[in-house]
């Protein structure tokens, strides 16, 4: 590793991202004062001046940070860990790490960006762990700003091409959408590993780039690496973005060749399934299914959505049946599918029922796909009303796949005066996009109101709108 002053490796404050603060002071509620008293009182008889306990704070620390199920229970340690100087005391980067990993396993990112940022200030230099542990949490905070400035510490420790830093920082540029730096970065190192290469063909899969992933999964054959379950994962997935049969019959091949190497567990397996839903092969999925010796939630949704996307709505709605049979609780996703199943077979009450079933039976809080697909069924039946209704009461704005929805159910039943109030909203979100003008001329043209068709035509005109290749809005079908 290159010797480095610390003061280089520090992040800038003033560039890191507002919502970041540094635990200068934690406190504790009144609530939580019986918790630390105890835990100070354990960790203070573990003091390094205390030779008769067998245990140090070094060793108590990480084993009461891994154990840790809740915030409340980490905000109390790292309390501790604050007000007892135990980080001058072990200064090493372990202890960071632990408390930056426990951060980032209970799902607060900015936190563990916090700590990061201290152990900066500190001169504690990151090592091949705190990077891919630093990462992760950036991912879920969406901080690539950060992750950039990360990228530059790691040049400066001589970790860029550490396996597990380089498919961080690889990733974490896909997720970005920045894919040349995440080319350049994999391109640059001769002695890529396997974790570089399913980093890379999992972030173009997963950003919209199916047939590079596809391109790069053939390349990283014809360097002699051979692939296991997490390259298989993402390449299933591609396939089914891209709809090949041919190509999804020959990776479902190559899947059980992985398997005699590498064990192909319930996750490839869903893959599966999921390739097979997207290529509208819903017999070959079932297949798949059928023979599994275990299966999570995402396998039966993944049967779910594969049935619903294709129209076969009978067998959603059977297969959604089956699964709560079978004890599986359902997800956020699940009732994606189902509810989408209800779009394509037009039954409004249906879709009513499942809408209330997930809030009221399962806790599960509503997301903006699921308000889109009401929005949709109630639209599509003509209940222009109620499909206001549910989008003033949603919790989260609109976007323009519910106001284009909704748009092209005005457009089906002439409905003048919610299309004029649909495409004000969809123009203000998209002012570049003429569909929403293109729909509202339509529903004018239909009720004979031809001055305000002709009046729509003249802004596109004085505007100068161009329709954009290849891009509409999407409309209802009958």
């Amino acid at each position: 590793m290159h010797s480095v002053h610390p003061h280089l490796l520090r992040l800038s404050i003033s560039q890191a991202p507002k919502y970041l603060t540094i635990f200068s002071h934690v406190s504790t509620t009144t609530t939580t004062t019986n918790t630390t008293t105890t835990f100070d009182t354990q960790l203070n008889a573990q003091s390094p001046t205390n030779h008769e306990h067998p245990e140090s704070p070094a060793k108590a620390i990480p084993t009461q940070l891994s154990n840790c199920a809740n915030l409340l229970e980490l905000n109390q340690i790292f309390a501790h860990i604050i007000r007892t100087h135990f980080l001058q005391l072990y200064p090493a980067p372990f202890h960071w790490n632990s408390i930056i990993r426990s951060y980032t396993r209970l799902e607060a990112p900015n936190k563990a960006l916090c700590v990061y940022i201290s152990m900066s200030k500190a001169g504690v230099l990151p090592d091949c762990y705190t990077l891919p542990i630093i990462l992760k949490a950036v991912s879920q905070a969406f901080a690539t700003g950060f992750g950039r400035q990360l990228h530059s510490v790691a040049i400066r420790v001589g970790l860029e091409y550490n396996e597990y830093c380089e498919s961080g920082f690889i990733s974490l540029y896909c997720k970005a959408g920045d894919f040349r730096n995440a080319h350049e970065l994999f391109d640059k190192n001769p002695d890529r590993k396997l974790g570089s290469w399913n980093a890379i063909i999992a972030g173009l899969s997963q950003g919209g780039r199916a047939k590079e992933a596809i391109n790069m999964f053939l390349e990283l054959r014809k360097s002699g690496f051979l692939p296991d379950d997490v390259t298989m994962v993402s390449v299933t997935s591609a396939c089914g973005s891209l709809g090949d049969l041919n190509l999804a019959l020959q990776l479902h091949k190559l899947v059980f060749q992985v398997k005699t190497f590498e064990k192909s567990d319930v996750l490839t397996l869903n893959s599966l399934i999921d390739m097979y839903g997207k290529c509208g092969k819903m017999d070959l999925a079932y297949n798949v299914f059928s023979r599994m010796d275990q299966r999570n939630v995402s396998s039966w949704t993944s049967m779910i959505v594969g049935y619903a996307m294709h129209g076969h709505v009978n067998e959603a709605l059977e297969f959604f049946q089956c699964m709560r049979d079978a004890g599986v609780r359902p997800n956020h996703v699940t009732f994606v599918g189902v509810l989408s199943a209800c779009v394509h077979g037009g039954t409004v009450q249906g879709g009513r029922y499942y809408f209330h079933m997930m809030k009221n039976a399962y806790g599960i809080m509503p997301q903006l796909q699921h308000y889109g697909c009401m929005v949709d069924l109630l639209g599509r039946a003509g209940l222009f009303n109620e499909a206001r209704e549910m989008i003033e009461g949603m919790p989260m704005k609109a976007n323009s796949v519910v106001w284009g929805s909704l748009m092209g159910a005005c457009e089906k039943y002439g409905n003048v005066k919610m299309g004029e109030w649909a495409a004000k909203h969809l123009q203000e979100l998209e002012p570049w996009n003429d569909g929403a003008y293109v729909v509202l001329s339509n529903i004018y043209s239909s009720r004979g109101l031809w001055k305000e068709a002709e009046r729509v035509r003249e802004v596109m005109k004085g505007r100068k709108l161009a329709k954009i290749p290849g891009y509409s809005l999407a409309t209802s079908s009958n």
